[in-house]
């Protein structure tokens, strides 16, 4: 049983004690070298450490570590959201510039590997995708939208009016996805019209930072979404739980599950798809 006597447990607490310490966790130099530390250090997949049979002690800290890391996430996408959207001249457009987020290879690396596995379980070409915590920079709907999926229309959900503001603010002056990323602000898992109108739903990483929440979650889009209908998550592997919430099998009651992948390279979060019990629309690969 893995425990924090372990040399990288032990590594990930220290830093954890450190970022928990932090008056701020907005972009800085500090905040940045000590995130960069913590990715890095929870990079590697070749373990045998498993999260859930950790101390009870570690595990309410790895669940304080999982909400520090969203909240960090969120600024640092709100940081360069706002320099994209108001920084560049008129003629420009943001969207040309995305090179100066951090982790945006990242976000076309997991686009393509999510596209590539989305085709292996679809028979048709989705002409609607829900986002669900679509957040200030909508990386994920933009990296399908401009490089894999030139034909859908994407509709983006946010609890948070002046995240929506930031996200739309970056698509605007882009002829072509100006005109095919929408944005509600709405919290979606309140909501019990409309899911049924997509083909594939994803479920933002950072939606339901715990296990109860998660679960919560996934089960009011279960009740709303179309039969047939795939819902896309992100969950973590190994290490990687240390820095996102982990998607089981058994949290996916009323679904089929279709695929779990988990990346050995620099992209974080594992993929998981499962169909909406009770249609035909998607086939399953063997």
């Amino acid at each position: 049983m893995a425990c924090k006597n372990n040399r990288v447990v032990k590594q990930i607490i220290h830093l954890y004690d450190q970022i928990s310490k932090l008056e701020s966790l907005k972009p800085s130099k500090n905040v940045d070298t000590l995130f960069g530390q913590l990715v890095s250090t929870c990079l590697p997949t070749d373990t045998n450490i498993d999260v859930t049979k950790m101390s009870e002690e570690v595990k309410d800290m790895r669940s304080n570590l999982i909400k520090l890391c969203g909240e960090a996430e969120g600024y640092l996408e709100q940081h360069f959201s706002t320099i994209l959207g108001s920084l560049l001249q008129e003629d420009q457009n943001p969207l040309d510039h995305l090179n100066i987020f951090p982790y945006y290879n990242n976000y076309l690396k997991l686009g393509k590997l999510e596209f590539n596995l989305l085709s292996q379980h679809s028979s048709h070409v989705p002409s609607k995708i829900a986002f669900v915590g679509s957040g200030p920079m909508p990386l994920t709907s933009i990296v399908l939208a401009k490089f894999h999926l030139p034909n859908t229309t994407f509709h983006n959900f946010d609890i948070d009016s002046h995240a929506n503001a930031l996200a739309s603010s970056l698509v605007s002056r882009d002829p072509d996805l100006s005109k095919r990323m929408i944005f509600h602000t709405t919290d979606v898992l309140n909501a019990t019209e409309g899911l049924d109108q997509y083909d594939v739903v994803f479920l933002a990483a950072l939606v339901g930072m715990d296990k109860e929440a998660k679960v919560k979650a996934i089960e009011h889009l279960e009740k709303h979404m179309a039969l047939g209908a795939v819902l896309m998550l992100r969950s973590a592997h190994a290490l990687r739980a240390f820095l996102y919430p982990i998607v089981d099998s058994s949290d996916l009651k009323g679904f089929q599950l279709l695929t779990i992948f988990h990346p050995t390279d620099d992209v974080v979060n594992s993929v998981v798809i499962a169909r909406k019990l009770g249609g035909s629309t998607i086939r399953r690969s063997r």
